[in-house]
């Protein structure tokens, strides 16, 4: 059975996987209205790609139409709107980095002399990041592609309709099939002295920030905080009523009521309070005594009761 050269105005290409399998790619060159697409791909060198490999990757395209001409981009899904967005993104993310290296530079200036004169320098920790491996992505079933060329005439080679399917390019460097699955497993499990190290290093990473955020905090020991409506921060903090930035503050309650910090002198230790009950024979005994107790208040009733009955003032009735 004959292939059809062109289909609905596509050209058909095969592609040679292997021996035993051909697939096939559906081209036409791009023409586009919008202003906004013509910026970005522009008429007479652009390919239109349909039904392109999932797992097909910008460097296996650019191989396979290297017969035809220079490739100077390939897109892939494209969309309008998302590219202008992330163009949009990215330039108001340069301007901010702009503003923010600006603002570093100024503050970083100071503390630079700062740097100069201390003699040894802190050294900050780094995250030892666990081992990688080039993987590809794999996208949708029959995703579609622009490939721009750099003239016009290599567009028309790749035209061409060709008698022979052409192989697919392969890269050892981003595995493909079922080595791709491979490898993302291997990927997934690394080996356990590099998620140690990687695990120590982001502790080190985490405790370092703690202590610059406390170095940096505005809580500090005699420094009122005020804020932006001129209120002072007061809590039970300290003994005398300080607050946590040195300021007017609530006392605490034992101070109030005796003026005194604490129950004990300065320098007197603790005494350590045995629990009643706690161990059984301490229960024990306990019992052993409230029973001792009733007994000896039951035999002074008892005489009571034998000396009233002897001054015959006993009357129980």
């Amino acid at each position: 059975m004959s292939r059809p050269s062109n289909i609905s105005g596509f050209s058909v290409i095969p592609v040679s996987y292997n021996s035993s399998t051909i697939h096939y790619l559906y081209a036409r060159v791009h023409a586009s209205g919008k202003s906004d697409a013509r910026k970005i791909l522009p008429e007479g060198r652009t390919l239109f790609l349909v039904n392109v490999p999932p797992d097909a990757t910008e460097r296996e395209l650019v191989l396979f139409f290297k017969h035809s001409g220079t490739v100077e981009k390939v897109l892939f899904d494209f969309n309008v709107k998302e590219i202008n967005n992330d163009v949009s993104d990215s330039e108001d993310d340069e301007d901010e980095s702009m503003v923010d290296a600006a603002a570093n530079d100024e503050d970083e200036q100071p503390a630079r002399k700062k740097q100069r004169k201390q003699k040894t320098k802190d050294e900050v920790p780094t995250i030892i990041p666990l081992p990688t491996q080039p993987l590809r992505k794999i996208g949708r079933t029959g995703r579609s592609a622009h490939v721009i060329f750099l003239d016009s005439s290599s567009l028309e080679r790749a035209l061409a309709s060709a008698s022979k399917p052409r192989a697919w390019p392969t890269s050892s460097e981003e595995p493909s099939g079922l080595s791709h699955y491979q490898a993302l497993y291997s990927s997934l499990r690394p080996p356990l002295d590099s998620v140690r190290a990687y695990a120590d290093s982001f502790l080190e990473v985490h405790e370092y920030n703690l202590a610059k955020q406390r170095q940096k905090s505005k809580y500090r020991k005699g420094e009122a905080i005020v804020d932006e409506d001129g209120f002072t921060l007061v809590t039970r903090g300290g003994a005398y009523g300080q607050t946590l930035g040195g300021g007017v503050g609530v006392a605490s309650k034992r101070f109030q009521r005796s003026g005194q910090t604490t129950s004990r002198s300065r320098g007197q230790k603790k005494e350590k309070k045995e629990k009643a009950g706690f161990y059984a024979f301490q229960r024990a005994e306990k019992q052993r005594s409230e029973l001792m107790e009733l007994k000896r208040k039951w035999e002074e009733d008892k005489a009571k009761v034998e000396q009233l009955k002897a001054s015959r003032r006993f009357k129980p009735y």
